[in-house]
């Protein structure tokens, strides 16, 4: 009994964070006990394991009150995010040059965008393909720190950049500018290639999520 009722736990995470990073439970939504029991047709124990799950990772929070929302993004969350990425992102972009290693990298990140533009059809998961593509990008570093803020930032990364294609990030020439930067790559031209990279990634990205925000958080 223990085990199904872990297995079924595991499914009402599974569910309710998937619905939460996909949008379907918007930052900002209030949330029950009971209306994601009515919603996953589960028993009340096994959502309220998922839920204290979701809390730790802070994709639920409770106010004083105890009502439950998903997590909101405000605009400084954004800020700041896309800040340390492109600070992040732009070293080990530069690093790949500087270690000689540009036409290595083009086909890595290459392998990636290829899997972005077979999820184009899914914007969560052309997003999650998007965040292995800037996984890529930093592995250059190879240090466990920086891979680990990228990590522990996910669910914000993935959610913010939803909102960005939501709000006219537009995926097909997002792709195409992709294909475009790691030709630039096997060029060896670090500055046609970065500002392919910048312009879509840092400066696009971050103003389509900053105009999903009408009230300093992201919210339907």
């Amino acid at each position: 009994m223990a085990e199904k009722r872990q297995s079924l736990a595991d499914q009402a995470y599974e569910i309710i964070k998937n619905r939460i990073m996909n949008l379907t439970y918007p930052p900002g939504m209030p949330l029950t006990e009971a209306k994601l029991t009515e919603e996953l047709g589960m028993s009340r124990n096994p959502v309220r394991t998922a839920i204290k799950m979701l809390q730790s990772e802070g994709l639920i929070v409770t106010d004083y009150y105890k009502s439950m929302t998903v997590k909101e993004i405000t605009d400084k969350d954004i800020n700041d995010i896309y800040q340390l990425r492109e600070l992040f992102e732009g070293a080990a972009f530069k690093l790949i040059y500087d270690s000689g290693r540009a036409e290595e990298y083009s086909y890595r990140i290459e392998t990636k965008v290829v899997q972005m533009c077979a999820k184009a059809g899914d914007i969560y998961e052309w997003e999650l393909a998007d965040t292995q593509m800037h996984l890529e990008i930093i592995s250059i570093f190879d240090n466990e720190r920086i891979t680990k803020f990228y990590e522990s930032n996910l669910y914000e990364l993935v959610r913010i950049g939803l909102y960005s294609v939501k709000n006219g990030m537009r995926i097909a020439p997002t792709n195409e500018n992709l294909k475009k930067m790691v030709n630039y790559m096997r060029k060896n031209n670090y500055e046609k290639a970065f500002a392919i990279l910048k312009k879509d990634h840092f400066m696009q990205g971050k103003d389509r999520a900053l105009n999903g925000t009408g009230d300093g958080s992201l919210s339907d």
